[in-house]
């Protein structure tokens, strides 16, 4: 009788608070554990979004919860009240029910113990079912390629110490020759035997290898704000950049407003567009737009910067960041430094951003030589697979 194939299980926790930027590398990453033959079951504490693709994955809701703003200082439930002990005791049994009847050969965390401490009451009770079990599980942790570390005394030594406690593996979806994590975070250093850069996580889109022709998005400039939740700034100052501009004044503006903006948002800024700016919901083939556009826009997120490289990569698309930089968050802003160190954006900072500085920027990145001085590695998605295959069939 022939041998049945038993694909290894792997549960992987993906918790997002104000965008989608997490839950959507961690679908990317998805994709590509399934595409080798792995099956995974995502378990989602964040807001339910449903444009998002999960390759056919199993998806567990947790009770889903948000951040009350940019600082984190709370934490609301879906109908918009803080969380309590008896939400949390709710999450953590599901949680738990979840590994148990799942028993995975792999749990796969993102961001903790770097981030989401505030999930601590059922992940560290998740870890310690995962180091009981027999056999246990491989257990890694997923990171993106910047962290910010916590301004609070101890709680990076805790970070640390919940990281050899519990973790096989750190690994980190970026390029060492690029970004390497001791930058951001600098004890990331007493980690060394753990980590494991994969390079970085891209969408899986056939564009990469042939791209379009003829699609909207033809020789415009596009200005997109991720998941839309802290982009209104940017989309304000390019209502009035197009008329300031020298190289694009005679383009089609394109606005992307993302489906987490606040309500009323695209209306009002359809209300004030003027001709020659067009105002829409993001869109799914924004990958693919860049391929073909005059000037990409955006800010500095994860996902949103593998997008316009992956284009670089071909059209050598002209790209203008304005990294979110407000409360203490610093992972934009740090990813666009090395976006100019390597000749392969302009940067408007936060602070400087305005019509007049957003026109000069746009006007400079359509100019510059496009030659990049250094292209990260963007296969990140099938290196992180092939590693989690390895080590599971080890």
């Amino acid at each position: 009788m022939d041998d049945i194939f038993v694909p290894k299980q792997i549960m992987f926790y993906v918790q997002h608070l104000l965008g989608i930027g997490h839950l959507e590398r961690a679908l990317r990453l998805t994709r590509r554990l399934q595409d080798a033959g792995m099956a995974v079951t995502i378990v989602s504490g964040g807001m339910p979004y449903p444009h998002s693709d999960a390759h056919g994955a199993n998806i567990i809701q947790l009770a889903p919860v948000r951040t009350a703003d940019a600082e984190f200082s709370k934490l609301l439930n879906q109908e918009g009240k803080p969380i309590d002990d008896a939400w949390r005791h709710h999450r953590q049994t599901v949680l738990l029910q979840a590994f148990a009847n799942l028993a995975p050969d792999m749990l796969l965390i993102e961001m903790f113990p770097f981030g989401r401490r505030q999930f601590r009451f059922e992940l560290l009770p998740l870890l310690e079912a995962a180091r009981k079990r027999r056999p246990a599980p491989l257990v890694a942790c997923s990171v993106r390629d910047i962290l910010v570390p916590s301004d609070k005394p101890g709680r990076t030594d805790e970070a640390i110490t919940h990281a050899r406690n519990y973790f096989d593996h750190i690994l980190v979806h970026g390029d060492a020759n690029f970004i390497r994590l001791e930058e951001s975070y600098p004890a990331a250093a007493e980690l060394n035997g753990k980590i494991v850069y994969t390079g970085y996580v891209t969408a899986d889109t056939p564009y990469a290898q042939h791209p379009p022709t003829g699609i909207v998005g033809k020789d415009e400039v596009i200005i997109s704000a991720g998941g839309g939740a802290v982009g209104e700034a940017l989309m304000t100052a390019a209502l009035q950049a197009r008329a300031l501009s020298t190289q694009a004044r005679g383009k089609l503006w394109r606005l992307l407003i993302g489906r987490n903006a606040p309500d009323g948002q695209r209306q009002a800024l359809q209300d004030k567009a003027p001709e020659g700016l067009v105002v829409e919901t993001a869109r799914p083939d924004f990958p693919q737009m860049l391929f073909n556009c005059a000037c990409s826009v955006s800010q500095g997120g994860y996902n949103t910067v593998m997008d316009i490289l992956q284009a670089r990569t071909i059209s050598e698309t002209p790209a203008v960041i304005v990294p979110f930089g407000a409360a203490r968050e610093r992972e934009q802003t740090l990813r666009a430094q090395a976006l100019t160190r390597a000749g392969l954006a302009v940067v408007v900072p936060e602070s400087d951003l305005g019509p007049a500085s957003l026109a000069a920027a746009i006007d400079q990145a359509m100019l510059q030589n496009n030659t990049a001085r250094y292209l990260p590695d963007m296969n990140g998605g099938a290196v992180t697979a092939r590693f989690i295959q390895e080590k599971l069939n080890a």
